[in-house]
């Protein structure tokens, strides 16, 4: 199997997509804006969702667990990217904490982007130094929290059940990645079995760059050209 064919593939997949990573569809949209009261499992459902359709988030989970082989190391990188965006998400939609949504995911974009370059050690190579990966991974969770922080204040959600609706969005966030990096891990040690992998590694990890680089171009642009 070519698998640097099948990554084009599914990049091309990602971004048939409605180009915004954090795009909600009409009737999720109409959901938020008429709720009144706390809706556990319509929220679980959504952020779980988001999460499984979320390609930004995904491609940098891709990045994080790529050359990680032992259960504990990608429990611990998972965790600090868990942290990261459970703090951000909750606090940005109870402090209100405005953001501008362009910038935020164009951000998320070049975590993509950083992830692919510290895997071809970029780092060590260009610069001669490697930063601490765990911090990256915590740091760019923060940013992806406010993402979906971001997309949530668009909504108004109303102060009624409010904490409890984030709760559950936020718990369906955490299943949906829980399943989605099932796959993927499931994936990435089939294909370690294959001498392509390491073949192929470089070549991934470039297009992990290659899409960063796309998602952060795209929403940079969304900004100047909204911002005239």
């Amino acid at each position: 199997m070519n698998y640097r064919l099948a990554f084009i593939a599914l990049c091309l997949a990602l971004f048939s997509f409605e180009s915004s990573a954090h795009g909600v569809d009409d009737n999720t949209q109409r959901f938020l804006s008429d709720l009144d009261g706390a809706a556990i499992i319509p929220l679980f459902y959504i952020g779980a969702k988001h999460m499984v359709t979320g390609y930004d988030h995904l491609l940098f989970l891709v990045g994080v667990i790529f050359f990680l082989f032992r259960p504990k190391d990608i429990l611990i990188y998972v965790t600090f990217f868990t942290i990261g965006h459970s703090l951000t998400l909750l606090f940005g939609v109870l402090a209100k904490v405005q953001l501008n949504a362009y910038i935020i995911d164009a951000i998320i974009g070049f975590s993509i982007v950083y992830k692919g370059f510290d895997n071809l050690g970029g780092f060590k190579t260009w610069f001669g130094i490697q930063p601490n990966t765990k911090i990256a991974v915590l740091i760019f969770g923060l940013f992806h929290g406010f993402g979906l922080a971001t997309k949530l204040q668009e909504f108004n959600l109303p102060e009624n059940g409010l904490v409890t609706n984030l709760l559950a969005f936020n718990i369906g966030v955490e299943f949906g990645q829980f399943f989605a990096l099932a796959f993927i891990l499931i994936a990435i040690s089939y294909w370690r079995h294959f001498d392509s992998f390491n073949k192929w590694s470089k070549i991934t990890n470039t297009l992990l760059i290659s899409c960063g680089f796309m998602l952060t171009g795209y929403q940079l642009t969304g900004y100047f050209v909204n911002a005239v």
